[in-house]
Formats: structure tokens, sequence, C-alpha cells
């Protein structure tokens, strides 16, 4: 973890305790940011997260180690793994090494955005997607990463299983610049009929904030409260 945070804890024994420590991570990390930040449903949202600053070696190792205990914990069934160019890739391929550290070896595949037209050509690069393939992203925004992850699926011949993301937002999502009651996890879930699994959500994030003092963060959890109470789902 990050070194230069001092937080004081004050731990409710019913809180998800891999999430709060997840949390805790992603906020020592630089990863899990406070402020006003612009999203892309063109909301001002008080806190952003950006897994692209999982930025080492220790932090990508250490990232890989939750999402496998979530995912292990959860006990979804899947036969490989595919990373989402392009933050998935760097992820799926982290959660595969940790995965068979803790002996669960399996494949693992990613896709490029554009086609190579020389070597081995193609979109898809890594091992051959089939049987039950699990999807490893960041956070889910509006869905549309993981529909175009199903089609890529599909079209090899394969089933899209499950969705492993860090940060579940539990917001509503947008459609056609409106918003809608659900969220963008509960549409893959009840929709498009997939699993979800999260390290954290946006309930474990505003725990956090009520049980931990942490420095120049004070008004943050009623920011934070705020926005949940103008887009939050009913339930995730």
């Amino acid at each position: 973890m990050s070194e230069g945070v001092e937080i004081e804890t004050r731990q409710d024994p019913s809180t998800d305790k891999l999430a709060q420590d997840f949390v805790q991570f992603a906020v020592a990390a630089g990863v899990l940011r406070f402020g006003e930040f612009k999203t892309k449903a063109g909301r001002l949202s008080p806190y952003f997260f950006n897994a692209g600053l999982f930025d080492d070696g220790a932090k990508l190792g250490q990232l890989a180690q939750f999402y496998a205990q979530r995912l292990l914990a959860s006990g979804i069934e899947f036969d490989m793994i595919f990373g989402p160019a392009y933050k998935g890739i760097p992820l799926g391929a982290a959660l595969a090494v940790e995965l068979a550290r803790l002996g669960k070896n399996v494949p693992f595949a990613y896709n490029r955005k554009e086609a190579k037209d020389h070597g081995e050509g193609g979109t898809l690069v890594g091992a051959p997607l089939q049987g039950r393939v699990l999807i490893v992203d960041d956070v889910m925004s509006a869905g549309t990463a993981v529909r175009e992850s199903i089609a890529l699926i599909q079209r090899a011949g394969a089933t899209a299983h499950a969705v492993v993301i860090a940060l579940d937002r539990q917001e509503k999502a947008t459609e056609d610049g409106h918003d809608v009651a659900h969220s963008a996890v509960q549409y893959v879930q009840q929709t498009l009929g997939l699993q979800v699994c999260a390290i954290a959500r946006l309930r474990d994030l505003m725990d956090y904030l009520q049980h931990h003092q942490v420095p120049g963060l004070t008004d943050a959890h009623d920011k934070v409260q705020a926005y949940r109470d103008r887009y939050g789902v009913d339930a995730a």
C-alpha cells in the first residue's frame, strides 16, 4: 500500500472487510479521488475511480489479489478470462497470474481495438475463446464495453458468463441522454443475463467515509451521499 496517508479507523463489524480494505487501498494509491469530476453521462461526481493509476507492479499485484479473493468467494464458475481493450487487458492478465498462483490456472485472451493485418491477424489475442468466459474490467458506466465483449465472445462460439469489476458505482445508467431506473450493472444482470461480481460498491465507499477519518476528506461523505440521493439506484 502507498505510504504517507494516515487514517483513523472506526471499523463497523457489519461492514464488508474485503471491500473496506480495497477502498482504503484505492484511496492510499491515489486511484480513488474526491473533488468534482465530470462523468461520461455529464454528471458532476464528487469522486472518481481511475484504475489506470494502478501503475506499478506492487499496486497491480495487490489489485489482482482483491479481484481474485472476491471472485473465488463469489462461487462464480468460469473456464477462461477475457480482458476488453484497453484497461481490461492488464487487469485480466494480472488476475490470471494471481489465480494461477492460487492454484486455478485458466486461459486468458484480450482484444485489439483495430484488427491486425499481418502476423496472426485479427482482433483477438491469446487463448482461443471457448467455454464460459469471465470478462474483467474496472468499472461499468453504460455497459457498452460488456456488450461489445459479449458480441466478440459469441462470434467465437463461446459463452459470455460473468463480469468482475473493481467498483460498482450503483448509479442510474443513461440512455439517449436520459436517466433510467436501472444501473449498468443491473442491466447486465437482468437484461443480458450475466452474473456480476464487484470488489466494492458505492455503499462500501460510503461506509468507509463514515467510519474513517481521512485527512482532507471531512465533507466527502455528505457530498457522496447527496450524489447517491440524486443518481443512485434503488437496489443493486
